[in-house]
């Protein structure tokens, strides 16, 4: 008899939501440099490992959005995580949303075949944690176009992917385990369009059990009891949120129902999808209300957004009287990038022409994030960093701007120059993740 697999780190932290502490994983799910970067010094100054996740809306066979396959993702991930000295056993890689969701338009066997051929990207590149999601219809599936997709429908399909999963686990001779994250009620990604004047509604206690018994049931049908005791989380709507410029707050008595319902499986924990912006108050008692693995992702690139802000105001004041400068103009080549392709940010941002503007710069739902990698902006961010590095910063101007990284500062933490702060005000959101997972 073979020896037992080491513990994947989730598991452990399930072992430890069972055994009574309250503790959670946070997952990164970004492609943004500096946030890789920021999540990482975290890792490595709390001694935890760091969950990174891409989107099958980012990363895919074909490309995804960032350009990237996963195993160029996986490639990337670990270049910037071993540039910065941590172990790779203190790294770990997931997938979110796998399944047909980007092949909707397609017939159900053609989108299956890609979705399986994008967990088998997955898995042959090194991501252990996969989050299988079939909740979407394809082109040929009966009913309306909106009308629900069947729970049984979409379980025999998480079954297939799974069977896919395993035996590319198995082919491609991977070491550690392979775990699963189960279930599809989540709010829609990049934040909701609408008001959310009126709230959320937790995911309701009948549907969450429907989903766990027909999700058993296909996997059992399909021989997978081995892949069923890895599945470690099940994704619920908590009743949280964010929209534009709304935050809905978590609300424990409302989610109480869901909490007790998962005290009563001896393996599992939710994963909730849109934590960002929470208090730490309110994402420490989701925590411990079993909500245990906490998927963040504009919240940090808003961060950077907010630093990038902070460091061309700085900039200005530097530079603006200086006739021979040359600025960046970082805030002026964002809104020509977003104006010159408004794909990313047009149907997010309704209203006036000036509400859009105020949108773009300001939003929760940061659709700024996808611009980012576009070479213009690039090049204006080195000149930023550039210009504030042969200027320096006056701690009276940094005070003013970020606040935070002053006072750290003037405690003794390293300054870092212009990088530095940026990894800082990132650091501000990571470490509030920390802290409510008992992480630091």
């Amino acid at each position: 008899m073979s020896a037992r697999k080491p513990a994947h780190p989730l598991e452990e932290m399930v072992a430890a939501q069972k055994g009574g502490r309250a503790c959670g994983f946070y997952s990164v799910c970004s492609a943004h440099r500096f946030v890789l970067e920021a999540s990482v010094q975290e890792a490595l100054a709390d001694g935890t490992a760091v969950l990174i996740e891409s989107t099958s809306n980012q990363v895919d066979q074909f490309g995804g959005y960032t350009g990237m396959t996963p195993a160029q993702f996986v490639t990337y991930v670990q270049g910037v995580a071993g540039a910065l000295g941590l172990p790779m056993n203190r790294l770990v890689l997931g997938g979110d949303h796998l399944g047909p969701n980007r092949w909707q338009a397609e017939p159900a066997a053609a989108a299956m075949s890609k979705a399986r051929d994008l967990v088998r990207a997955c898995v042959r590149a090194g991501y252990t944690k996969i989050h299988i999601d079939t909740s979407m219809r394809c082109a040929d599936d009966p009913g309306g176009a909106h009308a629900p997709l069947p729970v049984e429908t979409a379980a025999a399909r998480a079954a297939q992917l799974c069977r896919t999963a395993e035996d590319e686990h198995r082919a491609a001779g991977r070491s550690g385990r392979l775990i699963y994250v189960i279930g599809t009620e989540v709010p829609p990604p990049g934040g909701a369009k609408e008001t959310l004047a009126a709230g959320v509604r937790p995911t309701r206690v009948p549907d969450a059990k429907r989903t766990l018994a027909a999700t058993r049931r296909a996997f059992d049908q399909m021989g997978l009891e081995s892949a069923w005791d890895r599945v470690v989380a099940l994704v619920v709507q908590p009743g949280v949120e964010y929209g534009d410029e709304d935050v809905v707050p978590y609300n424990r008595a409302r989610a109480a129902p869901l909490s007790r319902l998962i005290e009563r499986h001896g393996s599992l924990v939710y994963e909730a999808h849109s934590t960002d912006y929470q208090t730490e108050d309110a994402l420490r008692s989701m925590v411990q209300d079993h909500f245990a693995v906490l998927k963040v992702g504009p919240w940090l690139t808003f961060a950077f957004r907010e630093a990038v802000f902070a460091l061309a105001a700085m900039e200005q004041e530097l530079l603006g009287r200086r006739k021979s400068a040359k600025s960046s103009a970082i805030r002026a080549v964002l809104e020509q990038v977003m104006l010159a392709d408004p794909r990313h940010w047009q149907s997010y941002y309704r209203g006036t022409p000036e509400a859009q503007h105020y949108a773009r710069q300001y939003s929760y739902s940061d659709r700024a994030r996808y611009y980012w990698p576009h070479p213009r902006l690039q090049r204006a961010l080195r000149r930023l960093i550039a210009n504030l590095t042969a200027t320096g910063i006056p701690l009276t101007l940094l005070s003013q701007h970020l606040p935070a990284q002053y006072a750290a500062i003037r405690l003794g933490a390293p300054a870092g120059g212009p990088a530095g702060l940026i990894h800082a005000r990132i650091r501000e959101v990571t470490g509030v993740y920390a802290r409510a997972c008992a992480m630091a």
